[in-house]
Order: C-alpha cells, then structure tokens, then sequence
C-alpha cells in the first residue's frame, strides 16, 4: 500500500476527529464526509469535500441513504489490480485509501429507554457496508472504528508514509468484530419484542454476547485445560476487567473465580467488611463498625487453617495494619476499593501476592449469568436480589431480638453466597461455621458445627433453601442456636415450625431461595 491518498470520515462518535482531520490535511490526505461529521471537520476550518459530490448524488430519504453508491464501495472495493484499476478507471471511479467510520449508537439509544421508532432509525445501514467493504479489502485499504486506533494510524503515515499489512490486518479484525457485535446487539433487542415494540419475551430468540478477550490464562481449573479471560462488551458496575492490578503473579482462571465470588460476597453489605473465599465459598466473613481491620480479625477466626491460601476482599481502604495483619499468613489475592501509599509499601515484600484494586458495587438490573453445559448455554438472571430479614415473614411463636435480627441479615446474605446446600452459623456480625455443598441439609449444619471454632450458644443460622424435615432444625438447636432464616416453601414446613417452637427458637421465612450450584 503506497501513501493513503483519500480518507472517507463518516463518524457517531466525534472523538478526536478534528485532530484526526487536522493531522491528514498536513499529510495532504483528501477528506470526504457526511452530514454531521463534515459539519465539525469545516467548523474546525478543514476543507471536506462532502460525499455526495463525490458521487453526484444527494443525500436522499430523510439521510438513510449518503454513501450507498457504487462510486463509495467501488472506490473502497477496488483492487490493485489492472482489471480493476481499468474498471474503475471507466466509470471514473476515484479510489479511497483509509475508511474512518463508527456506527450509530443503537445499543445507547436502547439503554436511555428510547422509542420504538427512534430504536429503528438508530440501525446503522451505510456504516456497517462501508466498514465491511474496507475491512474485506485491507491489502489495500485501512479501516479505522476506534478512536483510539487514530494516533497509531497516523503515526505509520507520518513515519513510513504508509499504513504497514501488520496494522491492515489488525484494524480489518477489530473491523469485523465490531459490526458483529453490533448485529448481535440489533438482533438480541428485537428479538425480545413484538411487532409494535412492547417486549414480549426477557430472552431473544437468538442471544450474541459480545466479549473481548482480555488475556490468555496460563492454564484452566486444571494444569492440563486451556483458558482465557474475556470481558463484555460493556461491563457495568463491579468488574474485574476494570479491576487495576497492583503487584503479583499472573491471575490465574481459579483466583478469578474466586476474586469475582470475593466480590461479589462483600459487595453485599454496607457496613466495613472482609470476606476470605476459599473454592468460591466464604471460609470467613464479618463486619465491624470498627472498621475493616477487626472485621478480617473476626472473619479469619472462623475458619484460620482454610484461610491459608485464600482470597480476601475488603469495600473500604486497606492500611499499613491491615496490610502487616494480612501478612502473617499466606494469601493468594487481595482485592480492595483503594490502599494507603504506606499499606502498598507492606505488600510489596509479598512479591508473589496479586494485589488489585477494584470498585465493589451491587449487581445491576438486567445482568446475565451464562454457565455451558453439554450442547448449549443456560442463561439466567443474576441472583442481585437480597431480601432484608426485617421483610421477612416470622412464622414462630417467638419473635426474633433486634440483635438476632441484624445477625439473621447478616447471615442471610452471606447463605446466598456459599455453595447449596448451604448453612452458615452467625453471631455478633461474624460468621462462626459455614457447611457448604453437602448433599443433605442436615448434613451442612453437622459440618457448620463441626467447623466452628468459637461456642455457637446464642448464634443464629441461615439456611439457603428450606428445611425438607425438622432433623436440620434439631441439629442447630443441639448447637445453641437461638433464631433461624430460610426461605420456606416446604410440604413440612408445618413440621419445621412446630420444631422451632418446641426449642423456643424465633424462626423467619423469606420466601426467597438463593440456591447456588
């Protein structure tokens, strides 16, 4: 490719055009352009040639139709070949070196609730073929959809008066990727609605998630599986794509998990807390009005052999004694909102420990979960609701303490978060024995005492799901336990409810089940 003699500037999103455009008229690029674009570029004083001088036809049909011309495509389409030199030299067919074009913003029109209507005329048309027929012919021509891409362009130019087949290649890719995504995001809309623009479904017929890889994994669950991170197209909220990290080794596919359950798990409350996740499963989590320092105190004494090698999550600023007290035991990572120079300055002798600094929200309305299972995807909701235990339903002859309360709140949204079946005991804003993953519920609460360290007398317990028989309730009142949470919903439950009675427990129904597979 010899030096781009012509540019096509078609752009939605105006970032950093104007300097884009100063910077190829110094070249002594030719600029063609459209509507709004062409307006900023001679604003700017530029000189554009508008496009449909170039084809000697208007702009037609209320703009639908600018650059649907055979002079455009043919232009972008031809080849440097003599056939094609000759064709387009016949029809007085000029050729065009470099396409600037991004698309419509559908996908933002969709997400301020806009009208039906409006939606429509937001599916770009012309873009989509003029970023197509560049990218199919990048032996000659350059594409560009990304604002961030103009400086690297136009380096090349600059330097070697030239775009290099490397960066061709590279943009040609970014190209199809990007009208595939926007496709994809037509297509899963409309799929959800009727013919006058009311939803009728909340799944299309056909979903396309647009994910961007952010890197290669060193291995998977396993030494022996391959893996790769991947991000949406457009995470909202908490996201470790957007997490910053600070020092340590490569994350592996296992931290991540893990992080994201850390996460997850702390973002739940508003109070300082820290969670320490081992295998995605809490092994300790609490929260301190004293702050986050003596919340991962209390959350490390529920379980201190399991939290050996665990990932610890904090929703406030970590210190330097914070930072000393994480110290004194192996960890694999650390993820906070921010760190103090001075903790920073401590963990850097943890050469080996991934340290990453995040934003901790709550899930957002209308996110997806995706798991794979054989021959195809499961996709759900996310579980971003959290029923308080004051709304829930107290169905025993005894009411709960307002201590018991907070403590059943508390244990409730830690339960959402351990793996089914879960059971998790509570006192005083700590967990004091988690039972994950059993195949019994009555099974769970054993293992929950069993791993408690500290006496359960006056705890209360959080059950994921309901009890399908009284025996997990006499279990936990063996234990010392003083209140119950759980969804309810059982065909005992009767059964269930005269057994708390009998042990003079306060017993809340949520009527809201977080199972976690």
């Amino acid at each position: 490719m010899s030096k781009p003699t012509r540019a096509l500037i078609s752009v939605s999103d105006k970032t950093g055009v104007v300097d884009l455009g100063r910077r190829l008229a110094k070249l002594g690029i030719e600029i063609l352009s459209t509507g709004g674009t062409s307006r900023s570029l001679r604003e700017a004083g530029l000189t554009v040639r508008d496009v449909s001088d170039f084809t000697g036809f208007p702009e037609m049909l209320d703009g639908r139709v600018k650059t649907l011309h055979p002079r455009v495509h043919g232009g972008i389409l031809g080849r440097p070949t003599p056939e094609h030199e000759k064709q387009m030299k016949e029809h007085k067919i000029e050729p065009i070196d470099l396409v600037v074009v991004n698309l419509y913003p559908f996908r933002e029109t969709v997400a301020r609730g806009a009208a039906f209507d409006e939606v429509i005329e937001n599916i770009d048309i012309g873009g989509p073929a003029m970023v197509r027929s560049a990218a199919k012919n990048h032996e000659r021509v350059a594409v560009v959809v990304d604002p961030k891409d103009y400086d690297r362009v136009l380096g090349e130019i600059e330097s070697q008066g030239q775009i290099s087949p490397a960066l061709r290649f590279e943009l040609c890719r970014k190209a199809f990727a990007h009208t595939a995504a926007y496709d994809g995001a037509i297509a899963s809309h409309l799929g959800c609605l009727a013919e006058n623009g009311s939803v009728a479904s909340d799944f299309p017929a056909t979903l396309h998630p647009s994910l961007h890889l952010q890197r290669v994994l060193r291995y998977g669950e396993n030494p022996h599986q391959k893996a790769a991170f991947y991000s949406w197209d457009a995470p909202s909220g908490m996201s470790l794509a957007k997490a910053e990290v600070l020092q340590g080794k490569e994350l592996s596919y296992n931290n991540l998990l893990d992080l994201d359950a850390a996460m997850k798990l702390c973002a739940e409350f508003e109070s300082p807390a820290a969670c320490i996740i081992k295998h995605t499963n809490p092994c300790g989590i609490a929260v301190s009005d004293k702050g986050i320092n003596e919340a991962f105190r209390l959350a490390k004494e529920t379980d201190p052999v399991s939290a050996f090698g665990g990932i610890v999550a904090f929703n406030r600023t970590a210190d330097a004694d914070l930072a000393r007290m994480m110290g004194e035991g192996f960890l694999e990572c650390v993820v906070a909102p921010d760190y103090t120079p001075e903790a920073l300055q401590v963990f850097a002798s943890k050469k080996n420990l991934r340290l990453l600094r995040a934003k901790l929200a709550p899930g957002a309305a209308g996110q997806l979960d995706l798991r794979a299972i054989s021959g195809g995807i499961l996709v759900q909701s996310s579980d971003i609701t959290t029923c308080a235990a004051s709304a829930g339903k107290v169905v025993s002859a005894r009411k709960p303490t307002a201590q018991e309360l907070a403590d059943l709140d508390f244990g409730w949204r830690v339960a959402k978060h351990v793996k089914s079946n879960a059971i998790v005991f509570v006192g005083g804003g700590r967990t004091l024995g988690v039972g994950a993953g059993q195949m019994s519920r009555v099974d769970s609460v054993k293992l929950a005492v069993s791993k408690a360290r500290s006496p359960l007398a006056g705890s209360v317990l959080a059950s994921d799901a309901f009890f399908p028989f009284r025996d997990g309730v006499d279990e936990a009142a063996k234990a010392g336990v003083t209140a119950i949470i759980e969804p309810g919903g059982s065909v005992r439950d009767a059964e269930v409810i005269a057994a708390a009675d009998e042990h003079k427990l306060a017993l809340v129904f949520t009527g809201e089940r977080h199972f976690r597979h």
